[in-house]
């Protein structure tokens, strides 16, 4: 039986290779804003990378296996689209400026640092509960799922839908050249100011359940991947930045923020 921690090794190991071939990728065509995509897809990776060395028995293993690869095949393709249809992330853009003039370094050891390193152990971490959940119910008994699994899979199923909806919803307005410039405050952006990233949230809050089932050091050992998404989505590089962004380029933004819940979904405040 293939340990924990080489699991976890070799899947480390793995995934600082396909990075590194990334950066070169990236100093080719001197745009990494594909690393979005690449962060969905690279946590199916990991999954199944887990599931190859420790084995696939359990139900909680093909449940963590399919959950995630749901979530992750749908966003990756979904961030992948709109990078070939839109190009660079300014965002990046930005960053990387920033980097170059305050270190003195190139744009390729700027992306290397700045970017292609600093995800691959946030990504690691992220996907802590499949990685940690497929090794433990594919190599320890009970193979059945209890509670904890059905409704960790009802969460995921819920928050990979809501981000389905809501990006589809955002894909289709911005499509109709009348609502440039404007906020979209209808559909699912009528009750939270994020729909994606409060359902990327909620499916990862839901794979950890289902590897909680495992057992409480299962629990303890990946909660960290849902806490670590939840702060960057909320606190970090999610939220903040983008609606900083926001604020400046769409008009009536401050108005959309004083009605509409930040995150969690809520009906929208009603001026007295």
């Amino acid at each position: 039986m293939t340990g924990l921690g080489s699991v976890l090794a070799i899947n480390f190991t793995g995934l600082l290779v396909v990075i590194l071939a990334l950066w070169i990728a990236a100093r080719t065509i001197r745009d990494v804003s594909f690393i979005d995509a690449f962060w969905a897809f690279g946590i199916v990776l990991l999954a199944w990378g887990a599931a190859l060395q420790a084995g696939f028995d359990g139900v909680r293993t093909q449940l963590l296996l399919l959950l995630v690869t749901l979530w992750g095949l749908r966003l990756a393709g979904h961030l992948f689209l709109r990078w070939r249809a839109n190009g660079e992330d300014p965002r990046y853009r930005k960053i990387l400026g920033s980097v170059m003039e305050q270190r003195g370094w190139s744009w390729g050891t700027a992306a290397l640092v700045a970017v292609f390193l600093t995800q691959a152990p946030l990504l690691f971490l992220t996907s802590l509960p499949a990685q940690i959940g497929i090794w433990a119910s594919a190599t320890t008994p009970p193979a059945t799922a209890g509670w904890l699994a059905a409704l960790g899979t009802f969460a995921a199923l819920a928050g990979i839908a809501f981000e389905s909806i809501g990006d589809a919803q955002l894909h289709a307005f911005r499509k109709d050249p009348e609502n440039r410039g404007k906020v979209l405050d209808t559909g699912l952006w009528r009750y939270t100011r994020h729909p994606n990233y409060f359902g990327d949230t909620l499916s990862w809050w839901g794979i950890w359940l289902v590897a909680a089932d495992a057992g409480l050091w299962v629990a303890l050992a990946s909660i960290i991947g849902p806490l670590f998404l939840t702060f960057t989505l909320t606190r970090w590089s999610g939220k903040p930045l983008l609606e900083k962004g926001l604020h400046k380029s769409r008009e009536g933004y401050a108005d959309y923020v004083d009605r509409t819940s930040g995150f969690i979904p809520w009906p929208p405040k009603t001026k007295a």
